[in-house]
């Protein structure tokens, strides 16, 4: 992923200012953000790190995120030399660091990833709105349908997980811009395993959770 200098005194302000990491600190941090070697993360490699970590891929490489700090049900997972992505509720919000960013996001209709999209049902409707970076496209708004799709097995560091897909199409007409996303989610709770999500034009993500955070986790 490419990366910024000046998101590693961001991140740092931010993690800071958090107390869900106290116990790991501040240090520990910011040496497992500039030590991860460049390789396909193992069970081994994931379990020997005492951080909760995710894997993302861009257009511009791969990176291995720990999480730095929580702030109400917003997650702020950091990569090596600062990049940053912000999820709620398993959704990315929020981007640092990247050629193309989402700087803000928010729902006049309802936000499905709050209660989990394990109880969707037939499926949902609704408006986002949404801010880029670089370019000062802010306030545009993406017209989101999320259709439950079938079962599927998902293998993450040799574990399979049963998960179901869920598929979202995006489209905004007045930023000529459209695309299609997936969630895969734990159907007893909702929790996003696995997603790719494109946060904005010609910016897609794909994430796994390698060693997750879930409400109740040490």
């Amino acid at each position: 992923m490419r990366l910024y200098g000046v998101a590693v005194l961001w991140a740092a302000t931010l993690l800071a200012g958090c107390s869900s990491t106290d116990s790991i600190g501040l240090g520990q941090i910011r040496e497992a953000l500039h030590s991860q070697p460049k390789v396909v993360p193992t069970a081994d490699s994931v379990a020997a790190k005492p951080f909760f970590q995710m894997l993302a891929i861009s257009p511009d490489g791969r990176a291995e995120m720990v999480l730095g700090g929580i702030e109400g049900d917003l997650q702020g997972w950091y990569g090596q030399g600062g990049d940053g992505v912000f999820l709620d509720h398993g959704l990315i919000v929020r981007t640092v660091g990247l050629r193309e960013n989402l700087d803000n996001t928010r729902w006049p209709s309802g936000n499905p990833f709050v209660p989990g999209l394990q109880g969707l049902g037939s499926g949902f409707e609704g408006i986002r709105i949404v801010d880029w970076s670089p370019g000062y496209r802010y306030g545009v708004a993406e017209h989101v349908r999320l259709v439950p799709a079938g079962m599927e097995d998902v293998n993450i560091l040799g574990t399979i997980h049963h998960l179901r897909r869920v598929d979202e199409h995006v489209d905004s007409p007045e930023a000529g811009f459209t695309a299609e996303n997936h969630y895969w989610i734990d159907p007893a709770d909702g929790f996003i395993w696995k997603s790719h999500q494109v946060v904005a034009p010609g910016m897609p993500l794909d994430l796994v959770q390698l060693r997750p955070y879930r409400d109740g986790t040490p």
